[in-house]
Parts: C-alpha cells; structure tokens; sequence
C-alpha cells in the first residue's frame, strides 16, 4: 500500500511540473493586405483583413485565420480556415513541423456542416482538407523547405512545395520564396496547372516602424510573380 501511494505521489508530482514546464498560450491579432495573393493566385482582387486567433502548448498549436474582402463583389472570396499543427526542436535550431488545415468558404453557398467528398453523388463538400510538413531553421543554412497536398475533397490531390531563405539587411527582414505544383490532370483548375511548374516566386520585406517607445507597427511588401499565368503582383501589409 506504500509503495502505490508513493507511485501515486511520484506521478503526480511529475505530472505537476510537466504542467509547469507546458505553459499554454494564446495569441490573437490581424493582417490588413492590399491584396489576398495566395501560393501566386489572387483572391477577391481587392483588399483583405485577416484576424487569427491560436493557442498553443507544448508544441502543439491550433487555431483559426479567416480572410475578408472589401468588396461586395467578391464576397464569394471569403475564407475561414481550422488548424491544427506541431513542431519539434531537432537541433542545432532545425525544427520539424507538421500541419493539418481545413479550408472552408462561408458564401460559397455551403453549409459548414457538409462534409462530403468530391465523388459524392449530391455534390463536393464544404471543406477541403489539406496536410502539410516543412523542416527548416538551420543557423548555418536557414532555409526552410515544405510541402502541402490535398487529402480530402479534391479528386487530384493537388500537391504544393516552397523554399524560403530568409535573410536580414539593416534591420529589414527578407525572405525570398519559390513555390510550385505538381499539377492535377484530374483537377487542374487548383492551382491552373496539370503539370509540373513554378507558380509563387518572389520577396518579403518586413520591417517595423517605430510609433513611440512601448509600440512599433509592423509592415511588410511582398513582390509574387505567377510564372505560370504570367502575371506578378506587389503587396503591401500590416500586422496587428
């Protein structure tokens, strides 16, 4: 009987200071973009505000980001996503993370509720899921590389992959980023390709701007050039 109340004890004092050590967080803030450009398409052609809001512990992080246009033309354009991610330190800074998203679009005249796949005979759902992975961060090499394909609800399964190199020049930060497909002949409209091409090539510049002593507004500008379609776009951000 001692030595069960003293494996009790034992565990719930580890389990104590495993509590202590996962602190969990919360974070919730907002992006307002000239343009919603994602992965070199653009969405809504028009001006975006997009709010976030995650929490993490241990490693794990989850969280929703949503994005809205200014334009009643372009509602059709608006995005709620659902996350779930986790990353583990492998070292010398190298970091592997893993990411599982859920694409939904409110006025796409689905209810949330619906899950059906593509193949169902009453029509495609309201949600697209998408798996992720990137491993990056090295100090010597700080490049990142990732990869993202489609898992549910996409007949072609549509891959995309990206490598970031980010630098730092006169406290301005700079990541340069390729992006590309693999292409779908079973749902080339994804990402306009049934092959393999580059799609997201370009530059971030991110730099913050200094309003007084306790608070700096962080800016950025972002040149993305679509190979793919021909047609390239310069972005201007603010984080909040």
């Amino acid at each position: 009987m001692k030595k069960l109340t003293s494996n009790i004890l034992f565990l719930l004092l580890s389990a104590s200071a495993v509590t202590a050590q996962c602190k969990l967080e919360f974070n919730a803030g907002a992006d307002f973009v000239s343009r919603y450009i994602w992965r070199g398409s653009d969405f809504g052609q028009s001006p975006s505000i997009q709010p976030s809001l995650s929490m993490g512990i241990a490693g794990f992080e989850a969280g929703f980001w949503g994005a809205y246009t200014f334009s009643n033309n372009s509602h059709d354009a608006d995005e709620l996503d659902a996350w779930i991610s986790y990353t583990v330190d492998i070292k010398n800074s190298v970091s592997l993370s893993t990411i599982v998203t859920d694409y939904y679009f409110p006025n796409a005249g689905l209810r949330y509720s619906n899950y059906n796949n593509y193949d169902n005979a009453n029509g495609s759902g309201a949600h697209t899921i998408e798996v992720g992975l990137s491993i990056g961060g090295a100090e010597k090499f700080p490049i990142t590389v990732a990869a993202y394909m489609n898992v549910y609800n996409d007949e072609g399964n549509n891959i995309y992959f990206q490598a970031d190199y980010p630098v730092e020049v006169e406290n301005v930060g700079l990541d340069f980023f390729v992006g590309g497909t693999a292409g779908s002949k079973e749902n080339p409209g994804y990402y306009n390709s049934d092959s393999f091409t580059m799609i997201n090539i370009g530059l971030t510049a991110t730099k913050e701007i200094k309003i007084s002593d306790e608070f700096s507004l962080p800016v950025f500008v972002s040149y993305i050039l679509n190979p793919k379609v021909d047609i390239s776009h310069l972005v201007f951000g603010i984080s909040l």
